[in-house]
């Protein structure tokens, strides 16, 4: 990377959000931009989460591009790999590798506010932006809860998204610790490896069976020869998810019978009823994501492995201790306790027109205009921002409808003409925050009796989005002008003309 080189928009990130938007912004006639990314290949989450048993809970058809569908999924629920291997076509189809820099870690971006641009200062060296996008994503920065003796533990410690390949576990005393959907697909993956298995469980989450199977031949010649019906199975799969919006959004007592095939899901697999009950949740259903797997509980039952319903609550030498006391001596530490997601460590490194950076102002919680671009921040927007994830259907979606938004963000600031920036208005946050907030006090993930990592610290709801897909892509098809204050250079006008209202410019 050139030291001071610029470029008309800089993307963070290569996951699918950063590579979608650098195939969009191709499309739209731009191709002076960067794609900076920290790692050494394409990928984001699905290149960092290679785990044993790693793969997605959303079928394979709903978790591509809709511009880039692959009629040669092998799985209906497809494995790490074969996502990770459709992310490197998609980054060779559309021929992005000469705009990607690799082992690029941003390290702080900074607004110009008299050249109106970013400074971007990363591992790889300076460059300037006028856009900036990042895609970070959500799941991206592993969290590893603050337990005492942790840092004394002689064994072997690691987090799911860091899977060290090297360590054999074969033989090895294990401990498991946490239970989301990384944890129960370790969980049946190691467990028949390992001398034991202490699996510590802070909350137990409603597990359904996984519908899946192998993808035939006939049916993927099928997709290649017919292209309609790839389009055709991935409009059923979404129009199945957004009828089911409902009972999440507005009538959480109608997921009674979910819940209840649920507990027979349990009752079939587990037959010890003090395990049983402790694997059995005491919140409604949704309320955290309901993981998919028809492994899971019969590994729990196995002889080797430990269910602690206490969580782990201290480390002495080799010995985990639980929050009821209960003790397992072992050797190795997997920890399957999710990421910074209300706390993006990106936010950090985000500094705004007023010398603050994104982490201080959202330090009461985070807010985005269409979950897009905050206030203070110009020409700075990112994909998978606040209240634009998913608790039933698939991100592609959202990102998609992200990607519009940016679209039309760079082709306002293309009719605007010379140099110009847009500055998302404190009071239109505002009211798109309220109403978004509004909208989700009735719904499963607010009422539900959990405690997920959908809220953040203040028991707010910054991580969700309370309706469709169909909804949120209609409020991300335009950029509304009257939401920005349009920003000129100061030395290109008045300085009593130094913000100019989008109004003014319509007019």
């Amino acid at each position: 990377m050139a030291e001071h080189e610029h470029v008309r928009v800089a993307v963070i990130g290569s996951g699918f959000g950063g590579l979608g938007a650098a195939v969009r912004l191709r499309r739209e006639g731009i191709t002076d931009f960067v794609v900076l990314e920290r790692a050494a290949g394409v990928g984001g989450t699905w290149r960092d989460n290679s785990y044993p048993g790693c793969a997605c809970d959303v079928p394979s058809h709903l978790y591509s591009f809709s511009f880039a569908p692959n009629p040669d999924w092998p799985r209906t629920f497809s494995g790490q790999e074969h996502i990770r291997a459709y992310l490197e076509h998609v980054t060779d189809t559309f021929r992005l590798r000469p705009h990607i820099r690799f082992d690029s870690e941003v390290r702080v971006m900074t607004w110009d506010t008299e050249k109106l641009r970013w400074r971007i200062e990363t591992s790889g060296g300076t460059l300037t932006a006028d856009v900036v996008v990042s895609a970070t994503g959500p799941l991206s920065d592993p969290k590893i809860p603050e337990i005492p003796g942790l840092d004394s533990f002689p064994g072997k410690v690691f987090h799911s998204a860091r899977w060290d390949h090297d360590y054999d576990l074969r033989g090895k005393r294990v401990a498991m610790v946490g239970t989301g959907a990384s944890a129960i697909q370790i969980v049946p993956a190691v467990q028949p490896q390992v001398a034991s298995l202490t699996l510590f469980q802070r909350t137990a989450p409603w597990v359904m069976p996984r519908m899946d199977r192998a993808i035939s031949g006939v049916e993927r010649s099928l997709h290649r020869g017919l292209p309609f019906t790839t389009q055709l199975r991935r409009g059923l799969l979404w129009g199945i998810r957004e009828l089911q919006v409902q009972a999440f959004t507005k009538h959480p007592d109608g997921l009674g019978l979910v819940e209840r095939l649920a507990r027979r899901n349990i009752a079939r697999a587990v037959k010890d009823p003090a395990l049983r009950a402790r694997l059995t949740p005491d919140y409604r259903i949704g309320c955290k994501r309901i993981l998919l797997s028809n492994t899971y509980y019969p590994a729990l039952a196995r002889p080797n492995v430990d269910v602690v319903a206490g969580g782990l609550g201290e480390i002495r030498g080799s010995t985990l201790v639980a929050a009821d006391g209960t003790e397992a001596e072992v050797d190795a530490i997997i920890f399957g306790t999710g990421f910074h997601v209300t706390d993006l460590p990106i936010a950090e490194r985000v500094v705004g027109a007023d010398g603050r950076t994104l982490a201080e102002h959202w330090k009461g919680g985070m807010a985005a205009l269409r979950g897009a671009t905050a206030a203070g921040f110009p020409n700075w927007m990112t994909i998978i921002g606040p209240n634009t994830g998913l608790g039933n259907s698939s991100m592609i979606l959202m990102i998609e409808s992200q990607l519009n938004y940016m679209a039309d963000y760079l082709r306002q600031l293309g009719v605007l003409g010379g140099r110009a920036a847009l500055d998302a208005r404190p009071s239109a946050v505002g009211t798109w925050n309220r109403r978004v907030q509004d909208r989700m006090r009735r719904t499963v993930w607010n009422t539900g009796g959990c405690t997920s990592w959908y809220l953040d610290s203040s028991g707010r709801n910054t991580t969700i989005w309370p309706g469709t897909t169909t909804e949120f892509r209609r409020a991300t098809r335009r950029v509304d002008l009257a939401e920005y204050a349009v920003l000129r250079p100061p030395t290109a006008q008045k300085p009593d003309l130094k913000i100019v209202d989008a109004e003014d410019v319509s007019a």
